[in-house]
């Protein structure tokens, strides 16, 4: 695959804007990351099981992540800007202010699990059309919610006045002064109103879900689209294009280099996701697993990936950290954890926001299980590290037989979780010389539509390993005990 695009210029700025914060990176023509930038952002929970986003807070956050990252480095070399972003969220705003009339609905959010159950008899055709679940997840149930519940709201979204989008949507509508209101291929297969087959929005689901078409954005390739250029004024006095674009997840699979059919890689961060790329078909599952678009080419052809979508694991260390208040950061699990040689019979099931696949129950709920007088915060520790490797082997145990596992995300610095991992998955476990890859994804998108690279081998030689982890047996009877532990978590709410 190749672009005839081509550019001097050797950097790309990358955005990776994420469910906690917002990674900006600039990375060179040889696939190093030269530049970083980081803002947090603020999480609301209004109600439980409600999450919520401020869209001007996560613009801000873009801003600082951009502007600490370019700090230093020569703006004549950028050739484009790459985004990234979390799924599903769902934000609202205002075609002619870019103002939001109320917070963005995050992806974890579970107020929609009551409108899912009142609606089961329609997911097997939701399932047809999209490759999804009808679950809380996905952004069509989130607009439902909207429309009914806040009809003041939604009267505005029907008028034309208001524009609905996920988080890529809405930073090129701030970064181009409202010129474009766009998506692509990757994030509008995770909106429940996106046909897999015709590669366009769906009018039987926009009409099942009572979502007006005018007011999603047009669906575009994901590299390539220079013509969507941003504005100085609106964005650090930047005019460049928004070359390449992907949801977070199918931007990790890029970013790893995983462009054949049959590779397999997991990102940890507030979930984690394993995604399988199945080249030009679009492959079901009977077990749990979504059939989604991995990304778009300029030519207009798919590609498509399974994916096991686990909602709470690295968000479970941080509850932890600001929750629990058991471990003073995320980087000290590995040697708390290490204290110990078991967790002594405790077992922790994060269902903090529902279970993902492979058992799809949003009225799941979290249970610490097996506590004894003995039982101290280093058996929880644990016990948490445990709960990631568990969950992502649940899902792997419904994939076909694996060879290799590529790892990524914040938790895959994690040499201790890299191991338990590699013993539960019984496969070779290979982590990157850099675990962002979910934002080298989105810059080697911009890059390939910019001419920075010119073919998917030319970013291929870009990937290096920092280290294997090969599998030392897996302790089948305390994987045997989650799995016990999981089926008391279910059905709680």
């Amino acid at each position: 695959m190749s672009t005839s695009t081509s550019s001097a210029r050797s950097t790309v700025l990358s955005i990776d804007a994420g469910t906690t914060g917002v990674t900006a990176l600039v990375v060179s023509d040889d696939g190093q990351i030269i530049a970083r930038g980081y803002q947090e952002f603020p999480q609301h929970f209004p109600q439980p099981g409600w999450v919520e986003h401020v869209p001007e807070e996560i613009w801000q956050a873009t801003l600082e992540a951009c502007r600490a990252a370019l700090k230093g480095i020569d703006r004549s070399s950028l050739a484009g800007i790459g985004i990234t972003n979390q799924r599903e969220t769902i934000v609202l705003w205002d075609r002619e202010t870019l103002g939001s009339p109320r917070r963005a609905i995050v992806w974890q959010d579970r107020r929609t699990a009551a409108y899912c159950a009142e609606n089961k008899a329609h997911e097997a055709r939701v399932s047809e059309i999209t490759g999804l679940r009808l679950d809380p997840y996905f952004s069509a149930t989130k607009l439902a919610w909207l429309r009914e519940n806040e009809p003041h709201t939604w009267a505005l979204v029907e008028s034309g006045r208001y524009a609905v989008g996920t988080v890529d949507s809405y930073l090129i509508a701030r970064m181009t002064r409202g010129t474009w209101h766009v998506t692509d291929a990757s994030n509008a297969s995770r909106t429940l109103l996106f046909d897999l087959h015709t590669g366009a929005w769906s009018p039987e689901l926009c009409d099942l879900f009572g979502v007006p078409a005018d007011a999603l954005p047009d669906v575009v390739a994901n590299w390539g689209t220079t013509h969507l250029v941003t504005d100085p004024r609106s964005f650090l006095d930047l005019s460049l294009p928004i070359a390449g674009m992907a949801g977070d997840q199918q931007a990790a699979l890029f970013g790893q280099t995983c462009f054949e059919a049959g590779e397999v890689k997991c990102t940890y961060g507030t979930g984690s996701f394993i995604l399988t790329n199945t080249g030009s078909q679009a492959i079901r599952s009977d077990a749990g697993l979504l059939t989604t678009v991995a990304w778009r080419s300029p030519d207009g052809a798919h590609t498509y990936a399974q994916e096991g979508a686990i909602f709470v694991t690295g968000a479970a260390v941080q509850w932890l950290r600001d929750g629990l208040q058991i471990v003073g950061s995320a980087a000290e699990t590995a040697a708390v954890a290490a204290t110990v040689t078991s967790t002594d019979g405790v077992v922790f099931v994060p269902a903090l926001t529902g279970l993902g696949a492979p058992h799809w129950d949003p009225d799941a709920r979290g249970l610490i299980i097996g506590l004894t007088r003995g039982t101290t915060r280093a058996h929880i520790v644990r016990a948490t590290l445990e709960a990631i490797a568990y969950e992502v082997r649940d899902v792997l145990e419904t994939m076909p037989a694996l060879t290799a596992l590529k790892v990524d995300g914040g938790a895959a610095a994690n040499d201790f979780l890299c191991q338990l991992q590699a013993d539960q998955a019984g496969v070779t476990v290979s982590r990157p010389r850099f675990v962002e890859t979910t934002g080298l994804g989105a810059a080697f998108l911009a890059g390939l539509g910019t001419g920075v690279w010119n073919s998917f081998d030319e970013i291929r030689q870009t990937w290096s390993l920092d280290r294997s982890f090969t599998p030392a047996g897996a302790d089948d009877v305390a994987y045997a005990q989650w799995k016990k532990a999981v089926e008391r978590s279910k059905a709680w709410a």
